[in-house]
């Protein structure tokens, strides 16, 4: 069991290195990462930590990230970021109200709550976090060097 944790892992943090996609041809840096979200006790008490994640398990929680920039000399509008969800993990239940994302390998868009697929037996029923192939936001405008960072929680499945 341990050899095809380690191996789900070692699948799992090749495809977190994946590039995000963007509009190719505006001045925006984009820089993609993720991390581990560790409980550790600390005199007693509970605190979280972020760490790399060298090795993860069914259930471990993680937190991708991805920082933009504008390096160009002009404000960049309506820019899109969409990252693809990679298989080992399910976006976590909750996370990402104000993104829009998708349940069918980005076909289509829209609000979770408002998103529907078809189970196994045919029948239709409401989408749920773990569907979510692909997450997206659309930033109105970013200022010339202006930069943030958006992020999403996830757990490996």
């Amino acid at each position: 069991m341990n050899k095809i944790i380690l191996t789900a892992a070692t699948a799992l943090l090749a495809t977190i290195a994946a590039p995000v996609s963007a509009q190719a041809t505006q001045p925006i840096e984009l820089k993609g990462d993720v991390q581990l979200d560790k409980v550790v006790v600390e005199n007693g008490r509970e605190k979280h930590v972020m760490v790399e994640p060298k090795v993860v398990v069914p259930g471990d929680k993680l937190v991708f990230a991805t920082a933009y920039r504008n390096t160009g000399a002009t404000a960049v509008s309506n820019f899109v970021v969409t990252n693809p969800i990679p298989a080992g993990v399910a976006l976590a239940q909750g996370d990402a109200p104000m993104a829009d994302v998708s349940v069918d390998g980005g076909k289509t868009w829209g609000k979770l709550a408002n998103l529907t697929v078809t189970g196994k037996d045919g029948v239709k029923r409401a989408a749920q976090s773990s569907d979510v192939t692909h997450i997206r936001w659309t930033l109105a405008i970013v200022a010339p060097g202006a930069s943030g960072t958006l992020t999403y929680r996830a757990v490996v499945r």
